[in-house]
């Protein structure tokens, strides 16, 4: 789960990372007034949206008083922000972020990821701030210093002091380093986050050290235990269809496909979507229902996939083990009952109940195209699409 700059920033400020100034704005009155509550001067107004990039797409504008601050913020809010980190359609800007300007002397990269390589958390950091780090990666690989932490120990602070010293940091700064690096661990290590990103990191003209941007992003299946990182999820960043389907406990990802899969196993799922691309069709999401799905979970996972406006085609592929066969027919019938399903929906059906199952969809009528294996369902969902798309 992603969250917002300014969620992301007082997270980090309660741990101990410095953060400008800065107040949050819905409308560009409020824009203004927290312009003047900085002080009227210089300010910097940011767009909320989830995605890096927003300066280049502009997003960010450097705004001098409140006059200007507000005027920029009209043309913001309500519209659509298309960055090179977005689909087409962009991110809706519905606040914005207001920020005292700083005197930037210079701009560092520090990241907080997971390292499944070494299975530690790995600290990514650079002297080149303010670039995406694939940019990074690309464009100047020999300026990332790299620096995993033992799980047992933490940072340490003599990890931190090098660290700092590789970046250049010299005097009172390798301190406040010393402090951002072990503020960036503990949330990080305490809130189950995946990603920890800030910036740029700046050394202002007065050698203070203060995060202007920041990113965070949390692991789902966690949040359970952290309500108060769930309660800062904003569905109207996120794809309708995922939203949708988080809301009712499924694993689902938008692709940009038209043949819609209902599957049970992440590995079985990814198979499914190789043998639609090899059949020649294009799967229109990834959606794992999980062991033990009841008929009311497969009909709703019916309707998350129907969600999507471009699905001309359902490909319902079940290998039950702990699931069962007949509970997906059932499912399927319920589906075609309640939604009134006007496209071709091909089922193949395996493993627990398979000819209980089988039987059900043979016996309900309705024009289900069935399938004794995977490539044979494939090669149905493809063959059973619309001749537009087919050709």
């Amino acid at each position: 789960m992603d969250i917002h700059e300014h969620q992301a920033k007082e997270i980090l400020a309660q741990f101990g990372v410095p953060v400008p100034r800065s107040g949050l704005a819905f409308s560009p009155e409020q824009a203004a007034f927290r312009c003047r509550e900085l002080g009227g001067g210089r300010c910097v107004v940011k767009a909320q949206v989830h995605s890096g990039g927003r300066g280049e797409a502009g997003g960010v504008k450097l705004c001098d008083g409140d006059a200007e601050t507000r005027e920029y913020a009209a043309t913001l809010l309500g519209t659509t922000l298309v960055t090179k980190q977005t689909t087409a359609s962009g991110k809706r800007i519905d606040r914005l972020w207001v920020e005292e300007a700083s005197q930037i002397a210079r701009e560092l990269y520090l990241g907080f990821v997971l390292d499944r390589k070494s299975e530690r958390i790995m600290i990514v950091a650079s002297g080149h701030g303010g670039m995406e780090i694939e940019d990074l990666a690309e464009t100047d690989p020999d300026s990332l210093i790299r620096m995993v932490i033992d799980p047992a120990a933490g940072l340490v602070e003599y990890q931190a002091r090098e660290l700092s010293y590789q970046l250049g940091l010299e005097g009172q700064q390798v301190g406040q380093m010393v402090t951002v690096l072990k503020a960036c661990y503990r949330a990080y290590r305490d809130l189950d986050a995946m990603m920890v990103e800030i910036n740029p990191l700046v050394v202002c003209e007065d050698g203070a050290l203060v995060a202007l941007d920041a990113k965070m992003s949390f692991d789902t299946n966690a949040l359970f235990r952290r309500p108060q990182v769930g309660a800062l999820r904003d569905p109207g960043q996120e794809d309708p269809r995922e939203s949708l389907a988080a809301d009712h406990g499924l694993a689902y990802v938008g692709l940009d496909g038209d043949i819609g899969c209902i599957i049970n196993g992440a590995g079985l799922a990814m198979a499914s979507m190789d043998m639609i691309q090899l059949a020649g069709g294009a799967p229109a999401n990834f959606l794992d229902i999980g062991g033990g799905a009841s008929p009311e979970r497969v009909c709703q996972a019916f309707r998350t996939v129907l969600s999507d406006s471009n699905v001309s085609v359902i490909l319902v592929n079940i290998f039950a083990g702990i699931n069962r066969c007949d509970w997906i027919a059932s499912g399927v019938i319920q589906a075609y009952t309640e939604l009134g399903i006007a496209i071709p929906v091909v089922v193949r059906l395996s493993g627990t109940n398979v000819d209980a199952g089988r039987k059900l969809i043979a016996e309900s009528g309705l024009p289900i195209i069935s399938a004794n294996t995977l490539a044979e369902a494939a090669e149905a969902a493809v063959a059973a699409r619309p001749p537009a798309l087919a050709a």
